[in-house]
């Protein structure tokens, strides 16, 4: 296991017209080439990768090629739709469309 560093600037997604604490996920960027990921109801836990990593989950995220997630009755059984439209694929109905930073639920800064 990896020792995660003290001092890490948490950044929390939250759909704008959130209320409450979340569930809700913390990115902070290490040293170095590594990106940490938490939960908020779990700080305790946190899954370490790298920027490159993260950049193509990133782009492949605006790209639409998670959409098929968000749908009703999505599950491990589905299989992801191609993706050949355009990066600025709409999102799907009832996905929030933007996001908003808020206080972490406990430790670390927010930036």
């Amino acid at each position: 296991m990896t020792d995660i560093p003290a001092g890490l600037t948490w950044t929390r997604a939250a759909p704008e017209d959130a209320e409450g604490p979340g569930p809700w996920i913390e990115i902070a960027y290490g040293a170095g080439e590594l990106v940490h990921l938490r939960e908020t109801g779990n700080p305790g836990t946190i899954v370490t990768t790298t920027r490159t990593k993260w950049d193509a989950f990133t782009r492949g995220v605006r790209a639409g090629e998670f959409d098929h997630f968000t749908e009703p009755g999505a599950g491990p059984e589905r299989r992801p739709p191609s993706v050949t439209g355009p990066a600025s694929a709409p999102a799907p109905p009832g996905a929030p469309t933007s996001y908003r930073r808020t206080a972490p639920a406990s430790g670390g800064r927010i930036r």
